[in-house]
């Protein structure tokens, strides 16, 4: 794969420095988070031109040789980890082949007719005429430090310990960027208009040391027909990575579902991906759920140890039909704005042109910029957030009529439609107003997770401990 794309580059010193990082605009030099930055600068350039390539080491594996070796050479796994899927997804694995003669990457244009390639079959695919439009040059993204909360208590001592612990480092976002870089060049090969986004919680404050990485393949800024184009061009993207790419990611699975996916492992970096086609409201909402991330500095830890918990109590898997980590990190944000003091807002209804569902994508990651931190009276600790988040789910929320909005910053009555009605949790995706909990469609799990909310917020309330509800040395050694 890439040996092409990264011969006879200088290597940087990287810098492994932990930050707590919010972002805004400024037109200086590259900083040491250039790779990273590279990701909101969405251009469609070679990343190299901007920044030189790093010699890597992940683990034990032997550092990457920018004169000889390919970009993903390393260790495989010894063993190979089932997969959770749910019943209906289905596995499809292309036969490898030998490896295809390496083109050169095709220019991108404004307006350029794309020609299909001879798999994608006309009758299930329009001929894409409006491509996504080249990126604009726009200035780099600078980190403006934020400050963790104090912890005066021990339960809120925990909690930040837990979080500052298991946090993402800048270090494995630059490991997830550099894939998606180079898997970005070898997928514009197939459609050379296209864009890789890095999506969810890798870029939206929330991620972990253990979190996947997330992309969205965007072929045009239109509706992609889920059933069939969508499901066709991952078709040609597995094919891709099964024949040339064979040796550099493993374990590529096309999976059908209600969103198709193409799941494979970096055999470098060692992290799991899912890759889409054009569920743009995804990236939206990362640069939405970025801008509550560091609106407030108790936001993000608290967010990260009730992920935790939810994992730890099996109730935080919507393919197994409970919870998504998306929709737990609403559900922690509704709290947090329907406080008698608020410790957040509606940003949507503060900024509605910074978050307009209109908003081109190549200007979507400038919306945290344009909110400044959020000054709230609320002066409560994490411990008491943590347990008034529990209580709250447990007592106060009601779940038969009530519906978990973020965008209008309260509890709004359930819809009536169909998509709702069967449903036992509602939470509403702020764009596009659709069900982010439908996975949660079994009484039994949905009692499970009211029952987890129940005893936990009984259980800590007595204890004020937070082992008593998450054993930290195992939630840690988890990442």
């Amino acid at each position: 794969m890439f040996p092409n794309s990264i011969l006879g580059r200088p290597p940087f010193t990287p810098n492994h420095q932990q930050h707590n990082n919010f972002f805004t605009l400024s037109p200086s030099l590259y900083s040491h988070q250039q790779l990273i930055d590279a990701q909101f600068n969405f251009q469609n350039t070679d990343l190299s031109r901007a920044v030189s390539l790093q010699q890597l080491t992940y683990g034990n594996v032997s550092p990457v040789q920018t004169s000889t070796s390919p970009l993903f050479r390393g260790r495989k796994l010894n063993d190979e980890k089932n997969l959770p899927l749910d019943g209906k997804r289905q596995r499809f694995h292309s036969p490898h082949q030998e490896p295809t003669i390496v083109n050169h990457i095709v220019p991108l244009s404004g307006e350029r007719r794309y020609s299909m390639p001879p798999l994608f079959h006309t009758h299930y695919v329009p001929d894409i005429v409006r491509g996504v439009p080249p990126f604009r040059e726009i200035p780099f993204l600078e980190p403006r430090e934020i400050t963790l909360p104090e912890a005066k208590d021990k339960l809120s001592q925990q909690i930040l310990e837990l979080f500052e612990a298991c946090q993402q480092q800048v270090s494995d976002l630059k490991k997830k960027e550099l894939c998606r870089t180079e898997l970005q060049r070898e997928i514009q090969l197939i459609f050379p208009q296209s864009r890789l986004f890095l999506v969810g919680s890798s870029l939206n404050g929330f991620g972990t040391r253990s979190s996947d990485g997330d992309l969205c393949l965007v072929v045009k800024e239109e509706p992609v027909n889920q059933k069939t184009e969508a499901r066709h061009i991952l078709t040609l993207v597995h094919k891709h990575f099964c024949t040339r790419l064979s040796g550099y990611i493993e374990r590529p699975q096309l999976i059908r579902a209600k969103v198709p996916i193409v799941k494979f492992r970096d055999k470098v970096s060692c992290v799991e991906f899912d890759l889409n086609v054009n569920n743009i409201v995804g990236i939206r909402n990362t640069f939405l759920l970025r801008t509550y991330a560091y609106l407030e500095n108790r936001v993000r830890p608290l967010v990260l140890v009730i992920k935790k918990w939810a994992s730890h109590h099996e109730i935080n898997d919507a393919s197994r039909g409970t919870l998504s980590s998306y929709s737990l990190v609403l559900m922690v944000l509704h709290y947090l704005q329907t406080l008698p003091e608020p410790i957040l807002p509606s940003i949507q209804k503060i900024y509605p042109e910074s978050f307009s569902p209109a908003i081109q994508l190549h200007l979507v990651h400038q919306a945290p910029c344009n909110v400044p931190p959020y000054l709230s009276k609320n002066e409560s600790n994490l411990g008491d957030l943590l347990l008034g988040f529990l209580k709250y789910y447990a007592t106060e929320f009601d779940w038969n009529s009530q519906m978990i909005s973020v965008r209008e910053a309260k509890a709004i009555p359930r819809p009536d439609g169909i998509e709702w009605r069967n449903k036992y949790i509602c939470v509403e995706e702020p764009f596009d107003g659709t069900n982010t909990a439908r996975a949660v469609h079994e009484k039994q799990k949905f009692d499970m997770i009211k029952d987890q909310f129940l005893k936990s917020w009984h259980r800590l309330k007595n204890k004020r401990d937070l082992n008593s509800i998450l054993p930290l040395r195992t939630a840690v050694l988890k990442r």
